[in-house]
């Protein structure tokens, strides 16, 4: 299927690794040109090394947790046709585990740094009639558990501000909508699963089809729906999961 999303340019946060890498790629492989942003330079050089054979790629070092440097992202980043939000990690833990600096670093990052991008390529894209916003989010804002408190918190948190952005966004011409993924294997995955004493294997073993999600088919799917060919898609947010949230 030709998504018609040639000649597309598209900033990914977080696209250094993991989801956000495997999205540069579904994008590129489209005929999109693509600008990766995220903090650490040295893994997004060759992440980007890595994909130039299939399309342009361009990179963006900074750190978005701070508003100023978002600010510098739009202004250097000139014309994007598709915002990816992906950057952030938020860590584990129950209420008594974290601090209040910790809960305001973490939220930094992917709540606020999510809202202002969103708020930011929103204006533009209002002003020339068009464009589309896509937030990765996470199931756990689905499905909020104690031991997960801070990130299911402000997952919950995106899944409105989405939902409620995404309603009013086609009255400027644009669409934004939300992903919500599941256990994934990415960087993230093998870490929290060293951490428990398991292989990821054995982290998966009970997950639906008996494996986590793959990056490539959360990228696929964000391709797809920010295409020309689901152009009817703004304020939902879907759960890419397997069907675990009904198991």
């Amino acid at each position: 299927m030709d998504l018609k999303l040639n000649g597309q340019r598209v900033l990914i946060t977080g696209g250094s690794k993991g989801i956000g890498a495997a999205c540069a790629q579904a994008f590129l492989e489209e005929g999109c040109g693509v600008l990766l942003a995220a903090r650490d330079g040295d893994t997004l050089a060759r992440t980007a090394d890595g994909l130039r054979a299939l399309g342009p790629v361009e990179t963006w070092s900074g750190d978005l947790s701070k508003s100023s440097e978002r600010d510098r992202l739009v202004a250097e980043a000139g014309r994007v046709d598709i915002l990816v939000n992906n950057a952030g990690a938020i860590p584990g833990g129950g209420l008594l585990d974290l601090t209040m600096e910790r809960w305001e670093q973490a939220w930094a990052l992917k709540v606020m740094g999510y809202i202002h991008l969103t708020q930011l390529y929103l204006g533009a894209m209002k002003a020339r009639g068009g464009g589309t916003i896509v937030n990765i989010i996470g199931l756990a804002g689905r499905h909020p558990r104690y031991n997960y408190v801070c990130g299911a918190t402000g997952n919950a948190a995106l899944i409105a501000f989405t939902e409620a952005v995404g309603g009013k966004a086609p009255d400027f011409g644009v669409r934004v909508f939300g992903i919500n993924p599941s256990g994934t294997r990415t960087d993230r995955i093998v870490t929290l699963a060293a951490q428990s004493g398991q292989s990821v294997e054995e982290l998966s073993a009970t997950a639906p089809f008996g494996r986590f999600a793959e990056p490539e088919e959360i990228a696929r799917t964000t391709a797809f729906l920010a295409s020309p060919a689901c152009g009817y898609v703004s304020g939902t947010v879907l759960d890419v999961d397997g069907g675990s949230g009904h198991r």
